[in-house]
């Protein structure tokens, strides 16, 4: 009697053991595919956000959109650019706006160069 108890108790614990791993990787399931899921359901797409905008937000936003596109465009551009040296990007990058800053001093300055050579020549013109 008391093998018979201990039988049925294992087959019944087994059981309960599947039970349980059946309803544990059903609701992981669900939770893994239904909760991206709901979220592209109930996400607006950009154009139902574009209607949403008023008149003049929709006009600024298309005279804006090519400039934004041209933008993100270089921004590609010059990662691909940095991503070609054996550096890390962001040193590569670091690096390129070093170069940019000191190369638009050096512009900044033979600008005003330039202008001190305009304002001489008017000057000796002028006979001042």
């Amino acid at each position: 009697m008391e093998k018979e108890t201990k039988q049925t108790d294992e087959q019944t614990s087994q059981g309960s053991d599947w039970l349980t791993i059946y309803v544990l990787l059903h609701s992981g399931t669900v939770v893994c595919v239904g909760g991206p899921a709901l979220t592209l359901w109930l996400q607006p797409t950009d154009e139902e956000l574009f209607k949403r905008y008023n008149p003049e937000l929709q006009k600024k936003s298309l005279e804006r959109r090519y400039e934004k596109q041209k933008d993100f465009d270089d921004f590609v551009t010059q990662l691909k650019e940095y991503s070609k040296s054996d550096k890390p990007i962001w040193i590569v990058q670091e690096e390129a706006a070093r170069k940019a800053k000191e190369e638009k001093l050096r512009e900044d300055f033979l600008g005003a160069e330039e202008k001190k050579r305009r304002q001489e020549a008017l000057r000796k013109e002028m006979g001042l």
